[in-house]
């Protein structure tokens, strides 16, 4: 298992510097976000010296680029703002092959249209799930393609909030490059120690086998967000039921400022 860090953590807008960060801190790999290289996070388009100062900076700093994020609202209430994201996600997928990234990462959206990740009434509705798969069997058109996969995130405030929706989804698409993002302070809102342990393992248990990247981030009681081993998350628990599965992927934090992260990364490092 390897132990990295958003890169987004850190301040800058030149690779080299942001990847040297993050080896400073004490992370292996990253999640790369494109605003680290002076780009919009989903560009219009990536230009060739772009990837060329990316991959530069990975193997200048020895930091491996596990994935990248390609986040847009996949349950948009207007089809022309999906039709646009999904433009700009086929960007984000072609870079990741040109730079070797396994994993693009995505949203699946919410029928907020000012908020991708906040919660919204009709985020249940049948129509909702509908918009989302078929936008998504759209981006797995272009990761198949491409030979990238496609990581979805149970995330309470989305249309996938728990770790049985990711399931339905990967049957529904029936693609082996749907893959799950698994951050267990995303599983539920409010919880004491041991409820949060039993419903994290719960959802490894659903998504064993299926889980390209775990995150690293916590809760407290009360249901803020927290940096990772200060809330009610059982991260050993989390590690070790990870490692039952057969998972040697990585463990990404994030949620935490820069003058956090060396301390994050002892705490991870820690568990392994």
């Amino acid at each position: 298992m390897q132990i990295g860090v958003f890169a987004k953590t850190f301040s800058g807008n030149e690779p080299a510097g942001v990847l040297a960060a993050v080896r400073d801190a004490g992370f292996a790999v990253t999640q790369f976000n494109l605003a680290c290289a002076g780009l919009p996070s989903m560009p219009n388009v990536v230009p060739d010296n772009a990837i060329s100062s990316i991959a530069a900076a990975s193997a200048g700093s020895g930091v491996s680029l596990v994935a990248l994020s390609g986040t847009y609202n996949m349950a948009h209430p207007d089809k022309a703002v999906r039709d646009d994201g999904l433009r700009r996600l086929a960007v984000i997928i072609e870079a990741a092959a040109a730079l070797s990234i396994p994993l693009v990462t995505l949203c699946t959206g919410t029928r907020n249209a000012d908020d991708q990740w906040a919660q919204h009434p009709d985020n249940g509705d049948a129509s909702a799930w509908a918009d989302m798969a078929a936008e998504m069997a759209k981006a797995l058109e272009f990761a198949e393609r491409h030979g990238v996969d496609l990581g979805i995130e149970p995330e309470q405030a989305n249309i996938v909030t728990s770790a049985d929706d990711a399931m339905r989804l990967i049957t529904e698409m029936s693609s082996k490059r749907l893959r799950v993002v698994l951050d267990p302070a995303n599983l539920f809102e409010q919880a004491n120690a041991q409820q949060a342990r039993v419903i994290v393992a719960e959802a490894i248990e659903r998504t064993a086998g299926h889980v390209a990247m775990a995150h690293a981030k916590d809760r407290f009681v009360d249901g803020r967000f927290a940096t990772a081993g200060q809330g009610v998350v059982d991260f050993a628990d989390f590690v070790s039921r990870l490692k039952a599965t057969g998972f040697d992927g990585p463990l990404v934090t994030h949620g935490l400022s820069a003058a956090e992260a060396p301390g994050v990364a002892r705490f991870l490092k820690g568990l392994l």
